[in-house]
Order: C-alpha cells, then sequence, then structure tokens
C-alpha cells in the first residue's frame, strides 16, 4: 500500500511521524558525528515526540534543552544520554532541579552565572557555558533572528568579562535557522575574529542549531572539514543542537475537507488550523506543501484552505488541484514533524491533532489521542 494511501485511513486531524524518513535523518547525523568525533544533539524546541526518544538515543549523543521541562522529558525518556540546557534566564528552584539531571547548562549572562555561581561550583560533574552573541546572521525573520538589535539573546563582545570566567568552560552560539554550511562558515569567521582567544580557554564550543544536515544539498563535508578543524585548531570539543535537521521531512498532517463555498474565488474549510495545529504557517510565515498540490493557478481548480476556527486570518494558503475537492477528501501537508506538535494550542477550543508513528513496515501506532479534557485541563 502505498505512503498516501495509508495516510489517507487515519482519522483527522492527526500528525504522523514518519520512522523511516526519521532513519534517514539520523543516519546523516550519525555520519557527520562519526567523522569529527563531535556531539550532536537534539534541541527538543522543534520535535519532543518522546515515543521517538530510545531510536534517537542510538544515533545522537543527547539533547538540548530550553528549561526544565525539556530537560525532565530527556532525563525519563532518553535514556542514559547528554542532557545540555539553556534559559536566557533561570528561576532558583529550576535552577536546583537542573543540577540533578543535566551534563551541561548554559547562561545567557553574566549576571545569571554570578547569581548561580556558588552553587554550581558544589557540582563538578556538571560543566558550564556562556552563550555568545557575535552580532551576526543571515535570518531574514526578525523574530528568529537572536542577533537582531537589542537583542536579549547572548553576550556580546562590548559586555564579555574575562576576569569572570573561572567556572566556565565552554562557549555557545546560536545564529542560524534552517542554513546551509556555506552560512555557518561566514558565522564562524567572526565568532572567532571576535571571541577566538576566549575559545582556547575552553574545553568546547557549541555551535547551536538551525543546520539543515539533512536536507538535500546540504555540504556535509564542508561542516565535517569545519568541525574538525575547530576542534584541532582550538583544542575543543564541538557540539551542535539541530532540531530541524532531525525532522525534517519526517511528518505529516492529515486533514478533512469540511465545507466548500465561494467568495471571489474558491474556498475550502478544512479541520485543521494553521493558528492552532501549524502556528509557523502564520508567524513565519511560509506555505506547506500538500501531496498532489500545485501552486494557485498551476493546475486546473484553485483553493483558499482555511481552518474552521472564528479568526479571520486562519488561511493555510492557496492550492491548486487537478481536480476539483468534495467534502470529505483527505489533504496531507508535508514537513510536519518539526515545529507543529510542540507549538500547537487549543485557541476556540480546537481539539490537539492525534498523533501516530507510521512505522518502517508501513503499519502505524496511535501514540497519542487527545479529547475534551485536554482542552479543559489547559483551564
Amino acid at each position: 500500500m502505498r505512503k498516501e494511501e495509508i495516510l489517507e485511513k487515519l482519522p483527522t486531524p492527526c500528525y504522523v511521524v514518519d520512522e523511516a524518513a526519521l532513519i534517514h535523518n539520523l543516519e546523516i547525523l550519525k555520519s557527520v558525528r562519526e567523522k569529527t568525533d563531535c556531539h550532536i544533539l537534539l534541541a527538543q524546541k522543534a520535535y519532543s515526540c518522546y515515543r521517538t526518544y530510545p531510536l534517537i538515543a542510538q544515533y545522537l549523543s543527547g539533547t538540548t534543552a530550553s528549561g526544565l521541562f525539556e530537560a525532565k522529558l530527556a532525563h525519563e525518556e532518553m535514556g542514559n544520554r547528554q542532557i545540555h540546557v539553556f534559559s536566557p534566564a533561570y528561576k532558583d528552584a529550576d535552577f536546583d532541579e537542573l543540577l540533578k539531571i543535566c551534563d551541561h547548562i548554559v547562561f545567557n549572562s553574566f549576571s545569571q552565572w554570578r547569581h548561580f555561581r556558588e552553587k554550581a561550583l558544589a557540582h563538578p560533574e556538571i560543566q558550564f557555558g556562556l552563550r555568545i552573541n557575535p552580532g551576526y546572521s543571515e535570518i531574514e525573520t526578525k523574530i528568529y533572528d537572536p542577533c537582531a538589535e537589542n537583542s536579549r539573546l547572548g553576550i556580546t563582545l562590548e559586555n564579555f568579562m574575562e576576569n569572570e570566567l573561572d567556572g566556565i568552560s565552554g562557549l555557545h552560539f546560536h545564529t542560524m535557522c534552517e542554513q546551509g554550511a556555506d552560512t555557518l562558515e561566514r558565522t564562524l569567521e567572526v565568532v572567532e575574529k571576535k571571541f577566538g582567544k576566549y575559545i582556547r580557554k575552553m574545553k568546547w564550543l557549541n555551535f547551536g542549531g538551525g543546520h539543515h544536515i539533512s536536507k538535500d544539498g546540504y555540504d556535509t563535508e564542508k561542516l565535517i572539514g569545519m568541525v574538525r578543524r575547530i576542534k584541532e585548531e582550538y583544542g575543543v570539543q564541538v557540539y551542535i543542537e539541530p532540531g530541524e535537521a532531525v525532522a525534517i521531512n519526517a511528518g505529516f498532517l492529515v486533514t478533512t475537507v469540511l465545507d466548500l463555498t465561494e467568495n471571489g474565488m474558491e474556498l475550502a474549510i478544512v479541520d485543521t488550523s494553521a493558528a492552532c495545529h501549524m502556528p509557523d504557517v502564520l508567524e513565519m510565515p511560509y506555505r506547506p506543501f500538500i501531496l498532489g498540490s500545485g501552486e494557485a493557478g498551476e493546475k486546473k481548480y484553485t483553493y483558499r484552505l482555511g481552518g474552521p476556527t472564528c479568526l479571520a486570518g486562519d488561511i493555510i494558503g492557496d492550492y491548486s488541484f487537478d481536480e476539483p475537492l468534495s467534502v470529505g477528501d483527505k489533504l496531507i501537508f508535508t514537513d510536519m514533524a518539526m515545529y507543529s506538535m510542540v507549538k500547537n494550542n487549543t485557541f476556540n477550543g480546537m481539539p490537539l491533532p492525534d498523533i501516530y508513528l507510521l512505522k518502517a513496515d508501513g503499519t502505524t501506532d496511535l501514540i497519542k489521542k487527545f479529547g475534551y479534557e485536554d482542552f479543559k485541563s489547559r483551564l
């Protein structure tokens, strides 16, 4: 049975994690890790479907977390793998818990380091780092640019305090978003120029996330060369923490056409909401691909797809099809494993999509089913 036929049989709306595609990505990441002896970590902020954590643990060194809950999830579900955490600021109570489960803790400022230093130094088994802001990025969408003017993320060179590095064993930068090795190469030039003398005092350097390592056309050999050079030149271990590269093209969102109307153009209401189920469509913004579809006007029948919420702007995009849509038709959005399940919400009382695993053998397992209580319990 074709993959599309399997997906069309599932109740909607639902996310589907594609195990075979996930393994494909992980094999690429494992190859980079083995050729460079670097550590590659899953960035849980992009993908936290912990049912697949035991699989991921077979390929990667561990996870990185954005706070206590993600760190706890990794501790509970990933097995005996590394757990790194970064947050713009830590609560005292959260920090006490993080000290019990994390291997690396990265601070966003020297003031945070000073605040927690005494507690931190009482745990020699944990390595502590600082996030630096090189003031350089090639991210065009401002909301995702950590080096934008007046950014709260990371320490700029002007604010770097060389006399406060006792107890700090590594530096971390994260300035990329779904970008290639050429962008990393240019970024490293700036990082080395500004912070190179401090990197030489460290045990490790974390390249952060945003690396599209498993995307078709990514120059993995260039990445491998850069990692090897940094390790040799500075005598540091290198960490990379991709999210997209783990989950890219490894998931689907299946939806059903609920109604067809017309207002200057053909309109289709589906049981999936851009605002609730794939927020990046509005936030980024971007237009997700639907299997068998084309751009507006490319194929014979064009429709504007919208969700069932009361938000006027809950529009997924304009799509064309070879045949006219009918109520009850299933549509399959691709590349829906990352930044979808982790960012969805229940605005308007919208049900959360169920989550399925499409196993490599073609069978499907229901991972999680959501209902009214999931909506009510959040309020």
